[in-house]
């Protein structure tokens, strides 16, 4: 699979190549609640960016990695002991920023809760999930990708004034469809347990 370019850790609309027989492709993020999450999708979408109904707003925490599907149950497991370790912490989005030139990604930046995600992203992607990244995590909320350029500017100068408040409650289990889009098979509640979004199995089960 190919990895993310050089600092942008956001789950990606699309996973090149033919995926072998029983791989799977899954994220692990901690989604952004209503009303904001809805919000900065419908902001993407308005910058036309073709991604923006098939990735849940997010901070990314695990970036899209194919694992055999015989992995799961241990993966679930693991995902649930890093979510009984932790307990909810405060995030703030203030603004905007980019990884441009590096990267072709404009974000909402974080003004608190980076700590939190760092920590918990190092737990995340330990164990099952251990794999070399080749750049340094910095959590962020991506609201335009690979866009002309004029465009991602607008992008930059109509989040600067963005602010939104809310606490990290856990974070969920995402899986990419063949259709291209990302959806949320599991929630990791911290301190908890974990909950299955509807139609899917328990963790672990």
């Amino acid at each position: 699979m190919r990895a993310p370019s050089a600092a942008e850790t956001t789950m990606v609309g699309g996973l090149p190549g033919a995926r072998p027989a029983g791989a799977r492709a899954i994220g692990v993020a901690i989604p952004i609640p209503d009303p904001h999450g809805t919000f900065l999708q419908s902001r993407r979408a308005s910058f036309g960016d073709p991604l923006a109904h098939a990735i849940p707003t997010h901070i990314t925490l695990l970036p899209p990695t194919e694992v055999h599907e015989s992995a799961l149950d241990a993966i679930e497991e693991h995902l649930l002991a890093v979510a009984r370790t932790e307990r909810p912490f405060p995030i703030r989005l203030r603004g905007s920023g980019t990884f441009r030139p590096v990267s072709p990604v404009v974000f909402v930046a974080l003004a608190e809760g980076i700590g939190g995600c760092e920590r918990v992203q190092a737990k995340v992607m330990s164990g099952p999930l251990s794999r070399p990244l080749p750049f340094p995590y910095h959590p962020h909320v991506t609201i335009a990708h690979r866009l002309p350029d004029d465009v991602m500017d607008r992008a930059f100068k109509e989040l600067a004034g963005y602010g939104a408040d809310f606490q990290a409650w856990g974070f969920s289990l995402y899986e990419h469809g063949m259709d291209g889009i990302w959806r949320r098979q599991c929630d990791f509640v911290f301190g908890d347990g974990a909950v299955p979004a509807p139609g899917h199995r328990s963790p672990g089960r």
